[in-house]
C-alpha cells in the first residue's frame, strides 16, 4: 500500500494527475483505505493543509455539528470475543498493515503488550 502523500509531494503528484477523475487522483496519492475504498475526505483535507490553510477544529463543535467518529480511549469485547483497537490508535502508534506482533499479558498489571516480531516483514 502506497503511503498517503502530504505537503509538496501531495501537491506535485495531484498536479501530475490533474487530467484524471478525482477518485484516480486520490488513489494515486495514496488515499485508499484497507478495504480499497478511496478516502476522499482525508485526501481533500490533506490538499487544503498542503496549500497552507488550517481548518478550525472547533468550528463543528461550536455550531453543534458532529465531527464524525472520534477516537475514544475505551473499547469493549465483541460478541465473538474479538477486541478492536481501531485505526486511530494503530496510526498513532505508527503501525502499518502486514506488521506482526506477539501478544503478552503482563501478569502483575494485566496490561496487554504488543511485541513486534523481529523477522516480520511488511506486506506491500
Amino acid at each position: 500500500m502506497d503511503p498517503m502523500l502530504e505537503g509538496k509531494a501531495l501537491l506535485d503528484k495531484a498536479r501530475s494527475l490533474s487530467n484524471r477523475p478525482e477518485d484516480q487522483i486520490a488513489r494515486g496519492c495514496g488515499y485508499v483505505g484497507p478495504s480499497g475504498r478511496v478516502l476522499k475526505k482525508s485526501f481533500y483535507r490533506a490538499l487544503v493543509a498542503a496549500k497552507g490553510y488550517t481548518l478550525p477544529s472547533s468550528a463543528a463543535s461550536s455550531t453543534g455539528l458532529s465531527k464524525g467518529r472520534q477516537a475514544e480511549f475505551r473499547t469493549r469485547v465483541h460478541g465473538n470475543g474479538n477486541l478492536l483497537i481501531g485505526q486511530a490508535y494503530t496510526r498513532r502508534m505508527g503501525l502499518e498493515p502486514g506488521q506482526e506482533f506477539r501478544i503478552e499479558i503482563h501478569r502483575e498489571t494485566g496490561a496487554i503488550w504488543l511485541l513486534p516480531l523481529e523477522d516480520s516483514t511488511l506486506k506491500t
